[in-house]
């Protein structure tokens, strides 16, 4: 799976928590006893699993920026006259476009 499909995934689940909890809080101003109790416990449940959910998608996506980081590294210790080349090319250019303001 994508990072990026990763991240509207988690989108979409944040927001799915959010409005369960949203409309628990509602249902629990009404309430007392028992059933606030009960509410109280779900809407924990729901904010612990969005923060399960962050917490993987954290690891995941910290895994492919280390991955890129890694690919990056063994491409220029391979190539360091082509990545010498592009990095210079990058500087004019972005030299250019500086000056021009």
């Amino acid at each position: 799976m994508s990072v990026q499909a990763n991240e509207e995934q988690l989108i979409d689940d944040l927001q799915t928590v959010l409005t369960d909890t949203e409309s628990l809080l509602r249902d629990a101003v009404g309430e007392s006893g028992d059933k606030a109790r009960e509410l109280r416990t779900r809407i924990l449940e729901n904010l612990q699993a969005a923060k399960a959910k962050l917490g993987e998608t954290e690891r995941l996506i910290a895994g492919k920026a280390k991955e890129a980081a890694k690919a990056t590294d063994e491409y220029v210790h391979d190539h360091p006259w082509q990545s010498i080349g592009v990095a210079a090319g990058i500087g004019f250019l972005l030299g250019m476009l500086v000056s021009r303001r």
